[in-house]
């Protein structure tokens, strides 16, 4: 017999697996342990096209490019719902305009996803989008996303610091 014969063996063993590894992950926080060290802050670059106000609220500023990603907080590794998370890409000649600019509202589960050209090189600088989170209760993040050359799809993980640690 095999795992495609018995489709209810292969669910009820991924259910197992998956409550397996939540009753570890139970154990570890019951023991003291935390979860922090899988859920490293992102690094904040604090450089960026940020001056020019909130970009308009909207998910695709065109094709080529799909980025796709989770809002978590450093604190317990949890999903952070309602981040903004703000989207900056530069033109051909390097200018930053309303028009190369975003922002996304992360669902329940902190995902989000942005759609555009591929991000542009100029100055001799490698293509890379700004990213800038607001949520609630964290501090801002600033950093960017740099995808693989060619690259049609990227993920990242933004993982935000709270105000008051």
């Amino acid at each position: 017999m095999t795992a495609s014969d018995t489709p209810g063996l292969v669910r009820s063993r991924a259910f197992l697996l998956a409550l397996l590894a939540a009753a570890t992950l139970a154990g570890t926080q019951a023991q003291g342990g935390s979860t922090a060290a899988r859920c490293p802050a992102t690094p904040d670059d604090g450089a960026g096209p940020f001056g020019r106000g909130e970009p308009p609220v909207r998910s695709k500023i065109g094709t080529g490019h799909v980025l796709t990603g989770v809002v978590l907080s450093v604190l317990d590794c949890r999903p952070i719902r309602n981040a903004r998370v703000q989207f900056w890409q530069s033109d051909r000649r390097g200018r930053y305009t309303n028009a190369g600019s975003g922002t996304v509202v992360a669902d329940r589960l902190g995902r989000f996803r942005f759609e555009g050209p591929f991000p542009a090189s100029y100055e001799g600088r490698s293509p890379h989008i700004h990213i800038r989170v607001h949520a609630a209760g964290h501090l801002p993040l600033f950093t960017r996303y740099a995808p693989r050359q060619g690259a049609r799809a990227g993920r990242v993980r933004l993982v935000l610091r709270p105000e008051d640690v």
